[in-house]
């Protein structure tokens, strides 16, 4: 066995993969046998000589190549208020059709949060002590409902889960002991994103034991081939689903399966859509949706120049204004053609990581600074195939707040993510006519004094309302002393 494989890694230059074998006893060696048998080594090294070079080139500036979103295909907040009710009225009998699918990217431990399990079974600290899961999965079965009463059908929204090697466990238990937040079990499937190898700057495939080789996550965009692998796809068509939302675990603001997002989609005839919000100003770092050489793509900060990003259009705003918040919808025509036809077409992205190593000695070091590179795909990559897209700009106070830093941050973290949901429920209260008495004695009873409030301290069930709606007979005519925690019967 052992020629044989050494055999075989000399032809990809790996086989620095050995250099412990005879230190190794007999199931060691199996194990790591194993590990290696599982790659593809043509596969992963011609991915890894592929993406250095992409990472190379990408450092080259795209301003020359890259436009803005025409309004053929992009929806502003004044198109929306236009046709809401009609996007949503569609949007609710597809779910209540069976038409209707929602896809959770929940890979991501808790790490930067501090934790080490994974980030959807994080609480932020709401009155209610709920996670990220338990809210989501709630919101989900409220949809259920609020698409019953306006239709009188029952449909269901199948929830799949994909999972990372090192969440798959705890997020199964999790969902287990929370009864699977009132859905039924058959409709919450769990899948998981295949592993990498991770690599040095050399090239060379990093051994994280003297038997195991080191692996991670192949980012977001691993959905894709876990969706065939996993048969998740087929589950879908089996299922006759028709259209697809899909998101990360970490927006506590999150519209799962947004009836209005899905009907505008549907309208649009869309194979692929997204929603986006408008930059804080013409610095922050995020991706932007645009064109690049005539096709849809999400283009970082850093791929265009200062200059660029500032550029205005005829109405004063920026012209690369909308920024990607991973809130993308899919047709099922077109997320089988991705899958089936395209998939391997996909890029992978250099991430720069400290990945634990084994040195001479086999002991594992933990470096203190980048060692190593994770490759990985992006799920918006697939934007790129899109050949009748559709982008939906958001309030960011309404529909994005981020988690992914530890408390006390300052950004995107549990109080920013708290403060972010809490007001967004206060002001659900106040447009449903009701008030509140600060425990100073203020009285707040329009949005403009709530918007002065640090947080306000507010929340509403997800099981009461979705998106604000049917609070009227709840809280119109009356006020509230704050801290507020406005529960349903099946909370506890």
């Amino acid at each position: 066995m052992t020629d044989q494989l050494e055999t075989q890694l000399k032809e990809y230059h790996q086989e620095h993969l050995l250099k412990f074998w005879h230190q190794l006893d007999q199931t060691q060696r199996q194990q790591l046998a194993d590990d290696i048998a599982s790659l593809d080594l043509q596969y992963v090294t011609q991915s890894f000589d592929k993406v250095i070079q992409t990472s190379r080139n990408s450092q080259e500036k795209k301003d020359d190549r890259i436009m803005p979103l025409s309004d053929q295909v992009y929806c502003t907040l004044a198109d929306i208020d236009g046709h809401r009710l009609d996007w949503e009225t569609s949007g609710l009998h597809l779910i209540a059709d069976n038409k209707v699918a929602v896809i959770l990217l929940a890979g991501g431990q808790g790490t930067r949060l501090g934790v080490d399990y994974p980030k959807g079974m994080y609480d932020v600290g709401l009155p209610s002590g709920k996670s990220l899961f338990q809210i989501q999965g709630e919101r989900m079965r409220h949809l259920q409902q609020l698409a019953y009463q306006r239709t009188g059908k029952r449909g269901t929204i199948p929830w799949y889960i994909m999972t990372s090697e090192h969440t798959k466990e705890k997020t199964r238990d999790y969902f287990k002991k929370h009864g699977y937040f009132g859905l039924n079990e058959k409709d919450v499937l769990f899948f998981e994103q295949s592993t990498l190898p991770c690599f040095d700057f050399d090239g060379n495939i990093i051994l994280a034991a003297p038997d195991k080789l080191a692996r991670a996550p192949n980012g977001n965009g691993g959905l894709y081939s876990a969706l065939t692998k996993c048969g998740i796809l087929k589950d879908m068509q089996d299922r006759g689903i028709a259209h697809i939302h899909v998101y990360c675990v970490d927006n506590i603001l999150i519209k799962m399966a947004d009836p209005v997002f899905i009907g505008y989609c549907a309208s649009k005839n869309a194979d692929c859509g997204a929603k986006v919000v408008k930059k804080v100003d013409a610095s922050e770092p995020v991706g932007v949706v645009c064109l690049c050489d005539d096709l849809y793509q999400v283009i970082e900060y850093s791929e265009y120049s200062k200059e660029t990003s500032e550029k205005r259009n005829q109405r004063g705003e920026l012209m690369y204004n909308a920024a990607n918040i991973c809130n993308h919808y899919f047709s099922i025509d077109f997320l089988t053609k991705v899958v089936s036809v395209r998939e391997h077409e996909l890029p992978h992205h250099v991430a720069k990581k400290k990945i634990p190593y084994v040195n001479e000695s086999g002991q594992t070091i933990k470096p203190e600074s980048p060692n190593g590179i994770k490759m990985e795909k992006f799920v918006f990559d697939v934007f790129l195939f899109s050949k009748n897209f559709a982008v939906m700009e958001v309030k960011r106070e309404d529909e994005f707040s981020p988690l992914k830093n530890k408390r006390g941050s300052g950004r995107d973290c549990p109080e920013t993510a708290r403060a972010a949901l809490t007001k967004l429920h206060g002001r659900y209260i106040l447009e449903a006519g009701g008030k509140f008495i600060t425990q100073d004695g203020k009285e707040i009873c329009d949005v403009s004094s709530l918007n002065e409030m640090a947080d306000i301290d507010c929340e509403i069930s997800p099981h009461l309302s979705f998106a604000g709606e049917n609070l009227d007979n709840l809280v119109k005519g009356k006020v509230f002393n704050l801290p507020v925690y406005l529960k349903a019967e099946c909370d506890k």
